[in-house]
């Protein structure tokens, strides 16, 4: 919500009227307008706080403009790849159901008890690393609701 980005210091607080109502000037709206388009793009709220910094400071270079995006997109390149062995896996799972049975006998529910059991182990990766991430992916809890301003 626009509060919350007021308190990550992401948007300046208005001004009040005397009423204590918030009057948003075009510079809110337009800063507002920015960290949507980032989060739109799944960016993080530390990775919008850089940006605005060098928006901010249109005078600076924006090499490091360049290097955050680069390693932004090799993040998303990375869940990309998450998320088709996910539907992989998930195309897997739907083909252990055939006919028509008694939930019971459904190859489904026996494939997911398995998931469950073997996701409770961990991975030697895991075991040794402790994380499945991939280096340099230590990303931000983020809110999933939309923002909505009307």
């Amino acid at each position: 919500t626009i509060r919350f980005y007021e308190r990550e210091g992401l948007l300046p607080s208005p001004a009040r009227s005397s009423g204590n109502y918030r009057i948003y000037a075009p510079e809110h709206l337009e800063r507002l307008a920015f960290i949507r388009q980032c989060r739109s793009l799944d960016m993080t709220l530390e990775e919008i706080r850089v940006l605005l910094r060098f928006k901010d400071a249109p005078q600076a270079d924006c090499d490091d403009v360049n290097g955050l995006l680069e390693a932004h997109i090799a993040h998303v390149a990375y869940r990309v790849r998450e998320l088709k062995a996910l539907e992989h896996g998930l195309k897997q799972l739907r083909g252990q159901c055939g006919l028509s049975r008694q939930a019971k006998d459904c190859g489904i529910l026996e494939g997911l008890a398995k998931t469950v059991t073997t996701a409770l182990q961990p991975t030697e990766r895991q075991a040794s690393h402790g994380s499945s991430r991939p280096p340099n992916s230590s990303r931000e809890k983020r809110p999933r609701g939309r923002l909505v301003t009307s």
